[in-house]
């Protein structure tokens, strides 16, 4: 059984209040009583792409120094710039491909992404993403479990912030799936509210946003509620590939 924590939207940018919800929720991460296979942080960790922004993300996450009680797995989202991002958060040369990276977690691979288009809001895996997905799931033996984590949902939540930059071609990422049986499920972050539903018959489970959460149309006027606690879900992989998910606040 595999046990993921998942935040999102952190949208660090400096300011105290940011940096306080983030770190409400990494103490409270880090004081479980049980341990994690893994955190998953699923974009937009900055909120202007700045490397002062990603400094503050890995020392927050104990990125460089050996403080993180578990492995910690990134992904970029729309507000986040690759080069800085690269440069401040994973120490690497400050290139602007898309970063995608596999992580052997338990007895599992999780595939983080990039969903992000530089410069738009909007998400797409690319072609050179898809290219290292296929690659991937190849050098594997078809008989472990995976699953993909990035940004951008791949299906409409039913509000129009989140469902006006969605993930585009969402075809191209089915017909991956209908290939892949051993893809288990899908990650996703960006809409700022809890969700769960299904996308090419795997669950795919949206995370909820650290810096503020979604308010849907019909829980009143204001699209970002700044009040709403701290948001995180718990994924859980059961043995038979199937993928359960708590959502909490804190």
């Amino acid at each position: 059984m595999l046990v993921l924590a998942q935040i999102s939207d952190l949208h660090l940018d400096g300011t105290p209040r940011a940096t306080a919800r983030a770190r409400r929720v990494i103490d409270h991460l880090r004081a479980l009583a049980g341990p994690l296979d893994a955190l998953l942080v699923t974009g937009d960790i900055a909120d202007h792409g700045a490397e002062s922004e990603y400094e503050e993300a890995a020392e927050l996450l104990g990125l460089h120094d050996g403080d993180a009680p578990f492995p910690v797995l990134t992904c970029p989202g729309n507000h986040d710039s690759r080069a800085p991002y690269r440069k401040a958060l994973l120490r690497e040369p400050a290139a602007e491909g898309p970063v995608n990276r596999a992580h052997h977690v338990g007895g599992a691979v999780v595939l983080m992404c990039d969903s992000s288009i530089p410069g738009a809001d909007e998400g797409r895996l690319d072609e050179e993403t898809y290219g290292w997905l296929e690659d991937t799931l190849d050098r594997l033996d078809g008989e472990t479990p995976v699953l993909l984590a990035f940004h951008h949902p791949p299906v409409a939540l039913h509000h129009p912030l989140p469902d006006t930059y969605q993930l585009d071609r969402p075809r191209e990422l089915a017909a991956l799936l209908e290939r892949r049986p051993e893809i288990a499920g899908i990650i996703a972050g960006h809409a700022h509210t809890p969700a769960a539903t299904v996308f090419a018959g795997r669950p795919l489970m949206i995370g909820p946003g650290v810096t503020w959460t979604l308010r849907l149309p019909w829980e009143g006027e204001g699209v970002a509620d700044r009040d709403a606690p701290v948001g995180l879900a718990f994924h859980i992989l059961d043995d038979e590939r199937r993928l359960t998910t708590h959502f909490r606040v804190v």
